[in-house]
């Protein structure tokens, strides 16, 4: 069987593909005008993958990356794309949220779209501000992640970039803001496959810095995101940045992310740079452990990106800032590098068909 990795970059969509699992090729690099921070594969059908592109809306290819083509062409939808999302129980409804904020739906498969617009009836979307004073030609305040319940797709929740999150119970008709126990900066969201009501988080600590939020970089709710607790305070107390959380979907005990120290703007200047670690929980996120000294190359970066394969776990994939690629062939303890060479990965999706 082939296995197949797709990668949102900087520059468009890179497909990567391999016969046995071990050596991995470039079989395509697609939408090279476009940045692309996020890609969603059908969970019915591998072949198709969706990808949000910052400036010209959602493109799909129906042959694992091979050709694309935007089935909305000349008719309303989303632009500047910020995340994509498929139903878990309908592979054709697809939901795209954007910068700035606005939230988009179709039910088939992106050949048309509805605006949600009633995400613009909470009035708290209207106050969001990011950065805080920010100049002119800044990034906008947008919709970071959407995740849908996989057992009720009239459940959303999306992350705004920061701004919290929202949650509807009934398709979109109203939404909630859910702003309890959590750091304001929620970068990716997680939703237990077998457990819907539990749901994790991973933020950028901003809240938490200012002493306006427990906890650091990942969070933890069992009650569908009304309240929430800290995750990895105790093994990594200094690190309360994170991109990347994802799940084992056949064990969902099984949790992977990254985690790093200060935000992205004090990098450079820490000699230990993002001080950047990879860790695992097998405990539904009640503990976790460290990685990182697994890796085959030691890097001080975060790991920008992670993906599960579905339908082989035990395959793990990571990408750092500045496009190095590893891959775990059992579940994270041991890693190899993968020798190829895409440039800054954004987000990443893993199927075997």
């Amino acid at each position: 069987m082939t296995s197949s990795l797709y990668l949102g970059t900087s520059k468009g969509v890179a497909v990567l593909r391999s016969e046995d699992g071990r050596k991995w090729e470039l079989a395509n690099q697609a939408l090279q005008s476009w940045a692309v921070p996020m890609v969603a594969v059908s969970p019915s059908a591998p072949n198709r993958v969706y990808a949000g592109t910052r400036g010209d809306g959602v493109w799909v290819s129906e042959d694992f990356g091979t050709s694309w083509k935007k089935p909305s062409f000349g008719h309303r939808g989303p632009g500047k794309c910020r995340c994509v999302a498929v139903d878990p129980s309908d592979p054709n409804t697809v939901y795209a949220g954007t910068e700035p904020i606005d939230l988009f739906v179709s039910h088939d498969g992106a050949a048309s779209w509805e605006r949600v617009d009633a995400l613009w009836d909470v009035p708290w979307v209207g106050q969001v501000d990011y950065p805080p004073g920010r100049p002119t030609n800044a990034i906008e305040p947008h919709v970071r992640d959407i995740a849908v319940n996989p057992k009720d797709p009239d459940t959303v929740l999306i992350g705004l970039q920061v701004g919290y999150m929202l949650k509807t119970t009934n398709g979109g008709v109203s939404w909630d803001v859910l702003n309890q126990d959590l750091d304001a900066d929620v970068h990716s969201i997680v939703i237990d496959p077998s457990h819907p009501s539990r749901v994790w988080i991973a933020t950028g600590g901003d809240y938490a810095r200012a002493g306006l939020a427990d906890g650091k970089a990942l969070y933890r709710s069992e009650n569908g995101g009304a309240n929430w607790e800290p995750m990895a305070m105790d093994e990594f107390p200094d690190h309360e940045y994170s991109v990347p959380i994802v799940v084992n979907p056949q064990d969902p005990r099984i949790l992977y992310s990254s985690v790093a120290s200060g935000p992205p703007s004090s990098w450079a200047k820490n000699p230990n740079g993002a001080s950047g670690l990879v860790i695992r929980s097998k405990d539904a996120g009640t503990s976790w452990e460290n990685l990182t000294a697994a890796l085959p190359v030691q890097t001080k970066q975060l790991a920008q990106a992670m993906a599960v394969n579905p339908t082989e776990p035990n395959n793990v994939f990571l990408a750092f800032r500045g496009g190095t690629l590893c891959l775990s062939d059992d579940g994270g303890d041991t890693w190899r590098a993968m020798d190829v060479e895409v440039g800054n990965v954004e987000d990443m999706k893993a199927v075997t068909a």
